[in-house]
């Protein structure tokens, strides 16, 4: 990344943290949900395995299989439809594991005709393509967007990152030093900045240096619905003026399970969200909740956050999930 080597270093320009330690590479995207899938499952992946298994598929396990995926989050809905199609399934093939038939349903459940992939060019194709990342304060927001820009570095993009989350000195702060783990240029401004203007520099130095992708971070106040849609609206229309955002991602904390669904349809209706990440999907009891997002929502799960570490936000794999879950069978 030695194109970035020497970004300039005004305050409102790119600037590089002054961090001298050196980082790995970035772990390959393709690579890391099948090294993380471990941490899948948690109690509900147990209680189903457990109901299913324990010998006869009488009324009891069938309540208890409900009860577990309900816990999970999974959604009444979603729930019910993965019940009737498993009773089917059972029926026309008696002799397979009902765990792997089960597997079979949750997987058919998960996968959409939109693209899990994001929208871009390869590298180098055209100008910088804007990735605006919006969802409310405590989800591990700007922790996203410094990993997901590391999932673009490894896929060979070129990347500059936008702190347009003026409201937070600490936001603009975190994001440089994620950018200084894979010398991504970050541009911020003062604390109260207009955030737009923020992101529309961002962009310009992303167009001045050749860059493929802009990673835009936001600010995630939730006073009211009218002030977040000028807000994310003006971001949105702002970068317009290079090149209109054709990614829009949320990230929600899969742990708030259902309680986070209505901040969720909240900014899909004000941003236009194209794609969902989980964070802290790892081992939690709620991670039902990717298939009532997607469900609420409309748009797939594109990436889950498994841990702590730099390279813990991968890819999302429907049939690694499942299985990750369920067990291998």
């Amino acid at each position: 990344m030695g194109l970035f080597s020497r970004a300039p270093k005004s305050q409102t320009e790119a600037q590089e943290s002054p961090s001298p330690e050196k980082h790995e590479a970035p772990a390959a995207p393709e690579s890391r949900f099948a090294r993380l899938k471990s941490r899948l499952g948690g109690q509900w992946g147990n209680t189903v395995r457990a109901a299913l298994r324990a010998g006869n598929l009488d009324q009891d396990t069938w309540d208890q299989l409900e009860d577990a995926l309900l816990a999970a989050d999974v959604g009444l809905e979603v729930t019910d439809e993965v019940l009737a199609a498993l009773k089917q399934r059972v029926k026309r093939n008696p002799g397979t594991a009902a765990t792997v038939l089960l597997a079979q349903v949750l997987v058919e459940n998960l996968t959409m005709e939109a693209p899990r992939t994001l929208a871009l060019e390869p590298p180098g194709a055209q100008d910088a393509a804007p990735i605006v990342v919006v969802g409310v304060n405590g989800v591990g927001k700007t922790t996203t967007v410094g990993k997901l820009a590391r999932v673009l570095v490894a896929e060979g993009y070129s990347v500059v990152m936008g702190a347009a989350d003026t409201f937070r000195a600490a936001a603009a702060d975190q994001l440089q030093t994620w950018g200084a783990r894979v010398d991504v240029p970050v541009v911020r401004d003062e604390e109260g900045a207009d955030p737009a203007s923020v992101a529309f520099r961002a962009a310009e130095h992303a167009h001045e240096v050749g860059a493929d992708v802009v990673l835009v971070d936001t600010a995630g106040r939730l006073q009211n619905k009218q002030g977040l849609m000028d807000e994310l609206g003006k971001i949105i229309r702002v970068l317009g003026k290079r090149r209109t955002p054709e990614e829009v991602l949320l990230v929600l904390d899969a742990t708030t399970g259902q309680n986070g669904l209505a901040q969720a349809r909240i900014f899909a209706e004000v941003a236009g969200v194209t794609g969902v990440v989980l964070t802290k999907l790892d081992g939690s009891a709620k991670g039902g909740i990717v298939f009532a997002v997607q469900r609420a929502l409309g748009v797939p799960v594109k990436f889950v956050g498994l841990g702590e570490g730099v390279d813990d936000v991968a890819p999302f794999d429907p049939e690694a999930f499942v299985s990750g879950v369920l067990g291998e069978e």
